[in-house]
C-alpha cells in the first residue's frame, strides 16, 4: 500500500483484513480524528505513537516455536519506523503464563524500543495464578486498582484499562474502574480527543469466545460526549475495526501466532500455520490521522 493514499472507511476494513501486530497511531496537523470522524480539537503538536500487542512471551507450542524471535522482530520494525515514536504501548498478554522471569524478559525487551516510554496493560495470560500480583509488581506502578491509569500527551487524554482480571468468560472492568472513568474524564472538554487501551475488545466481537466486555457500555457511556474516541485492543490476535457512533474500536494482531476469525473454529486456540506463512500473519501496522481529513492513511508491513 503506498504510503499517505487516503482510504474511505470500506477501504480500511478490507485492507484491515490481515494487518500487523504494531498499529501506529499520527496526530499530523494538530489533530486526532477517528477512521469516520471530522475534526477535533487541535493538539499542540503532531506525534506517532506505536500500539504491540500479545507477546505471548514463554509461549513454547507448534504455532509458533520462536515469540520471542517474533516479537523482537516486531520490536525492530517500529524501531525503523521513518517517524519515532513518541511512545508505545502494549495491550497485554505480555506473558503466556505470568512467571518473573517473563514478567522480565518482557522489561528487558521493551528496553529495546527507541522511544521515550512503554505504556502497558494486562492480559488474561498475566495473571494466571495469582490475580495479576506478579504483573503489578513488574508493570503496576503509578497504577490505580488492578493496573488502570490515565495521562494526557499533547492535547490527547488516553486511558489504559484492565478488563482481564475479573473474567466470567466475557472481560470484566468492575464498578471501581468504572467510577475511575467516570470520574477521571468528568473534567475534559467534548472535544478533547480520547484514546483507550484495554486487552480484551470493549465491543461484542465474538461473545461465545468470551471475545467482548460485559460491563463495557457503562465505561463507553462516559465517553459518549466526545468527538472523537478510538478504542484499542489486542487479544484476539488479529484485526477488526467497528465504529459505533463517535467511538471507533480497533483490534490488533500479535506477536506470537495467529487464531482463528470468530466463529471459525470450535475454540479459539492458537492456529499453527506452515512456517513460510507464519510471518504473514504477524506485523505492524502504521496509520496516519491527518488534520480536517476523513480518510485514514494506511502502511502494513508483515515480519520479513
Amino acid at each position: 500500500m503506498t504510503a499517505g493514499k487516503e482510504l474511505s472507511r470500506r477501504d480500511f476494513l478490507h485492507h484491515s483484513a490481515w494487518a500487523g501486530s504494531a498499529v501506529v497511531f499520527s496526530v499530523a496537523g494538530g489533530t486526532l480524528l477517528s477512521a469516520c470522524a471530522g475534526s477535533s480539537t487541535p493538539a499542540t503538536k503532531d506525534f506517532t505513537f506505536a500500539q504491540i500487542s500479545d507477546p505471548h512471551i514463554g509461549f513454547t507450542g507448534k504455532a509458533n516455536p520462536d515469540v520471542t524471535g517474533t516479537f523482537m522482530e516486531a520490536i525492530a520494525q517500529v524501531n525503523a519506523l521513518a517517524v519515532r515514536p513518541a511512545f508505545v504501548v502494549n495491550t497485554g498478554d505480555l506473558t503466556h503464563t505470568s512467571t518473573p522471569e517473563q514478567f522480565d524478559q518482557v522489561k528487558q525487551l521493551h528496553t529495546t524500543l527507541k522511544t521515550d516510554r512503554v505504556w502497558v496493560v494486562p492480559g488474561e495470560h498475566d495473571a494466571v495464578d495469582d490475580h495479576g500480583q506478579k504483573y503489578l509488581q513488574a508493570f503496576g506502578a503509578g497504577s490505580q486498582g488492578n493496573g488502570w491509569y490515565s495521562f494526557d500527551y499533547n492535547g490527547v487524554h488516553f486511558l489504559a484499562l484492565n478488563n482481564s482480571f475479573d473474567l466470567q468468560n466475557l472481560g470484566h472492568l468492575g464498578a471501581d474502574q468504572i467510577d475511575f472513568v467516570k470520574k477521571d474524564l468528568a473534567p475534559l472538554k467534548s472535544h478533547t480527543p480520547l484514546v483507550v487501551f484495554a486487552h480484551m475488545p470493549m465491543f461484542d466481537m465474538f461473545p461465545k469466545w468470551g471475545w467482548g466486555t460485559d460491563d463495557a457500555l457503562q465505561a463507553l457511556s462516559f465517553m459518549r460526549r466526545f468527538g472523537s474516541v478510538t478504542v484499542l485492543n489486542g487479544h484476539v490476535h488479529q484485526v477488526m475495526s467497528k465504529v459505533e457512533g463517535n467511538i471507533t474500536f480497533h483490534t490488533a494482531h500479535t506477536t506470537a501466532y495467529p487464531l482463528p476469525p470468530p466463529g471459525g473454529a470450535e475454540t479459539p486456540g492458537p492456529v499453527t500455520v506452515a512456517s513460510d506463512k507464519l510471518h504473514a500473519a504477524l506485523g505492524i501496522r502504521r496509520a496516519t490521522y491527518v488534520a480536517k481529513k476523513t480518510g485514514l492513511a494506511l502502511i502494513d508491513q508483515v515480519l520479513p
